[in-house]
């Protein structure tokens, strides 16, 4: 038996799975921004010729409604699907949320379901309260969707401010401990799980519930699904036209759930990444360095979320009179 110290070269250059991650966070970020006119021209294209064949399916529904409403439905579930795949800042937002915070896959989830929800929900809630209940024109509704929309960028920010503070007290509290002889082991030591070293290797429950807390939870959905979807408000905007906007906010609903399914794939993706990482670093000397490393990523997502907040909030432009943006 002999006392096993990690120097902090050995500590450091264990952690490249880590590292190398945020350094894809790092790349995907700058690769978003640098192509982000190209894929929003791109998305828009797209979503010019479904706005076509929506409005075509809402006639149909206008004139059959029991014929063309399951049709309707169907559409708009692919629709959400599809829609899904453009870019979008809720994208953004949870992928890099759940690259660099530990989080449950249920949690996550839920996380991807209830944004999308409260998406759609938005759209049906804004379009009753403005055109049904206030009896307001066109225009002033997209100027709601567009405060809406300035909204939840500062969302974004809010939420990555909230995730830097937490990053940084924790960052705080590690650099005020003092490095400790945990156990005395043998030198060819293999770490696991279950090793009993006193070194901890995954997430613990209590980590997993402290980074997806009710505050944390909450920013994230509503920094995600405060904006309206387009495609949705549109809709609602001609089946009201038309007299069928009960089907209009059926179909809004099912554009949600479609939106749902993509994001929670793309989540899905994103978390399995993130734990691969981690059990690529199992068997690393954990010391403090392990997790320096964990709460360094955390304050990079947090910082990313910032960047990209204020860089949605300059960039936002109100529609056009009539028109409609291609959000999300």
């Amino acid at each position: 038996m002999s006392i096993s110290l990690e120097s902090r070269q050995s500590g450091r250059s264990s952690l490249w799975p880590l590292w190398g991650m945020l350094t894809l966070v790092l790349l995907a970020a700058v690769a978003a921004w640098w192509f982000w006119p190209q894929l929003l021209w791109q998305s828009v294209s797209w979503q010019k010729a479904l706005h076509q064949q929506m409005t075509g399916l809402l006639q149909q529904v206008a004139q059959q409604p029991q014929q063309a409403g399951l049709a309707l439905v169907g559409f708009s579930l692919i629709y959400g699907i599809l829609h899904a795949l453009g870019p979008g800042h809720g994208k953004v937002v949870i992928a890099t949320f759940l690259a660099t915070h530990p989080t449950r896959l249920k949690t996550s989830l839920k996380l991807t379901l209830a944004a999308a929800l409260v998406q759609g929900a938005v759209a049906v809630g804004l379009v009753t309260l403005m055109l049904i209940i206030l009896q307001a024109s066109s225009r002033q509704l997209h100027l709601s969707s567009f405060w809406l929309e300035k909204g939840s960028y500062l969302l974004v920010v809010g939420l990555g401010l909230w995730l830097c503070w937490r990053a940084l007290r924790q960052l705080m509290r590690l650099r005020r401990g003092k490095m400790r002889i945990q156990q005395l082991r043998p030198i060819d030591h293999q770490h696991d799980e279950h090793c009993g070293c006193g070194h901890q290797h995954l997430p613990d429950n209590e980590q997993l519930m402290r980074a997806t807390g009710w505050k944390t939870s909450l920013l994230v959905v509503l920094s995600m699904g405060l904006r309206p979807c387009s495609g949705a408000i549109m809709m609602l905007l001609f089946s009201r036209v038309i007299g069928v906007y009960g089907w209009g906010v059926i179909g809004a609903l099912a554009m949600a759930l479609g939106t749902a399914l993509t994001v929670s794939v793309m989540a899905l993706l994103v978390q399995s990444a993130r734990a691969l990482a981690i059990r690529l670093n199992r068997r690393a000397a954990p010391a403090p360095w392990q997790r320096v490393a964990l709460h360094s990523l955390a304050l990079a997502g947090g910082l990313l979320l910032i960047a990209g907040g204020i860089i949605l909030w300059l960039s936002a432009q109100p529609a056009v009179s009539g028109g409609l943006r291609a959000l999300r």
